[in-house]
């Protein structure tokens, strides 16, 4: 099998040299070929001298790329373009893996059984959740630091694989199209889940992606990610997210449906996620319950922003067609 492991990376020189340096160290069998796309998103930092000298020492197994266009989506496109593999491998730029990771992680598609596969994200072993977030449970935030782990037994995935740990076959780019570039963050916006979006669209188009339990990486967890603030811009833009995700849609008589939508959640929905908020004593639970509010508010953004956007366009057509 020929594998293409695509890394992108921006202004993360330190934490991808942990990266490049548990890469250099798999165990691999001689029947996987395999080469790590290093894709830099226009970083300002030492970035391209850490990558090179992999490169340098290793010219079979690394190689460097240089992507202008920044955002995560137009270096993770760049990296589907560029890769020769009939496998691609997908990995961030904070994550160090297990020596066996990307034989355990590809192996399930040396044939065509699985379109793709998603390992197990584990976050650092000296990891302690602060005491507003539940380290567990329902009410456990935890996810939103990229952990991935649905147990000890390989299954059928019901929910997408995370990008720092997952495997397409290619012509499943060829099927269902790239990564969105109007998802995942870039300069001015943190709007992510370009990674969930791709993996939903080819589990609704039929095919399926085995969870891979044995396929390990560990994800660093930044220091100003531990703070509430985070939490909370990182549920508005989820919010806004899942608007973007379903796309433009179409009018129920004459009334656009994402009027209704906008109606429905900021009358209705939005005011019943501040009243679970506010009313809620247990500062775990009451954390979790503003998380979603605030992750409704930015659906209720989104919404209104598209609206704009679409009378703003029609208004310029008329316009244009009077003259």
């Amino acid at each position: 099998m020929n594998v293409s492991v695509i890394l992108c990376t921006y202004n993360r020189s330190e934490t991808l040299e942990r990266a490049l340096d548990s890469l250099s160290k798999m165990e691999l069998p001689a029947s996987l070929t395999w080469q790590v796309l290093i894709v830099d998103n226009n970083s300002k930092d030492q970035t391209r001298s850490v990558a090179e000298r992999y490169c340098s020492l290793d010219s079979v197994h690394f190689r460097y790329v240089f992507e202008q266009q920044q955002g995560k989506s137009f270096a993770l496109n760049r990296g589907i373009r560029e890769a020769s593999g009939e496998v691609l491998a997908f990995i961030d730029d904070d994550i160090t893996v297990e020596p066996n990771w990307l034989y355990e992680l590809t192996k399930p598609l040396s044939d065509g059984q699985w379109a793709g596969t998603g390992g197990r994200v584990f976050l650092p072993k000296d990891f302690s959740p602060p005491s507003w977030i539940a380290p567990e449970g329902h009410y456990s935030l935890l996810y939103i630091l990229a952990g991935f782990d649905c147990g000890e037994d390989a299954s059928v995935l019901s929910i997408p694989p995370i990008g720092n740990n997952m495997a397409f076959r290619r012509e499943v780019f060829t099927k269902y199209g790239e990564f969105r570039t109007d998802l995942g963050p870039k300069p001015g916006s943190e709007i992510r889940h370009e990674d969930t979006e791709f993996g939903w669209r080819v589990m609704n188009g039929g095919d399926k992606i085995l969870y891979v339990p044995s396929a390990v990486v560990r994800h660093a967890v930044e220091q100003n990610r531990m703070k509430k603030e985070y939490f909370l811009a990182y549920h508005f833009d989820y919010g806004r997210a899942l608007v973007r995700e379903k796309g433009e849609r179409g009018k129920v008589g004459i009334i656009p449906r994402d009027l209704i939508s906008l109606a429905d959640r900021s009358l209705k929905m939005l005011p019943k996620k501040v009243w679970w908020w506010v009313r809620e004593s247990d500062p775990q639970k009451r954390f979790f319950n503003k998380c979603h509010a605030w992750a409704m508010a930015g659906q209720v953004t989104e919404l209104f922003r598209r609206l704009f956007l679409r009378a703003e366009k029609q208004s310029s057509g008329m316009a244009e067609f009077s003259h």
